[in-house]
């Protein structure tokens, strides 16, 4: 084994040191360039997907925060239609209220002008009874004053035990 490593060829020397330089020359023409624009695209192509996922993160952000928004504008939306129905609602019943209330005193008063007319119908007819009965009974007091005043009184108190006016 000595032997093998004490013995130092300048001729195989140099022709490996030509290949190996033949060979980087090679490796860096065809082969490392293709190697290093592969890997800058993949660089290229990791920084574009962190922007691209950067941008979707702003975006997403973004979308999150116009949906809360529209969230709240539904919400307060939602407040005032109920308010408006709220005020809609008492406003109908208010004027069926009212108009409960107007019609129920048309009613009282048509009643009370029905009574007030029975009343003075009524009142009429006690009056004609009356004026009826008063007529009878001057009748009958004339046609007996004429025959003898104690029948007079008599019939008169007679007639008066038979009428009770109120």
């Amino acid at each position: 084994m000595d032997a093998l490593i004490n013995q130092f060829s300048y001729g195989l020397f140099f022709w490996q040191l030509i290949v190996l330089l033949v060979i980087i020359f090679l490796l860096g023409k065809f082969a490392w360039k293709p190697i290093v624009n592969a890997l800058e695209e993949r660089e290229s192509g990791i920084a574009d997907a962190l922007a691209s996922a950067e941008k979707a993160k702003l975006e997403m952000a973004r979308l999150t925060n116009e949906n809360e928004q529209l969230l709240k504008e539904a919400r307060v939306e939602r407040d005032v239609i109920l308010k408006e129905a709220k005020e809609l609602k008492d406003k109908i019943v208010a004027e069926a209220k009212v108009a409960a209330q107007t019609e129920g005193a048309k009613l009282i008063e048509q009643a009370k002008r029905e009574i007030e007319d029975q009343k003075t119908k009524a009142l009429a007819e006690v009056k004609g009874q009356v004026s009826a009965l008063s007529l009878a009974i001057a009748r009958k007091v004339l046609t007996t004053e004429f025959e003898d005043q104690g029948k007079q009184e008599a019939l008169v108190a007679d007639l008066l035990k038979d009428v009770k006016l109120n």
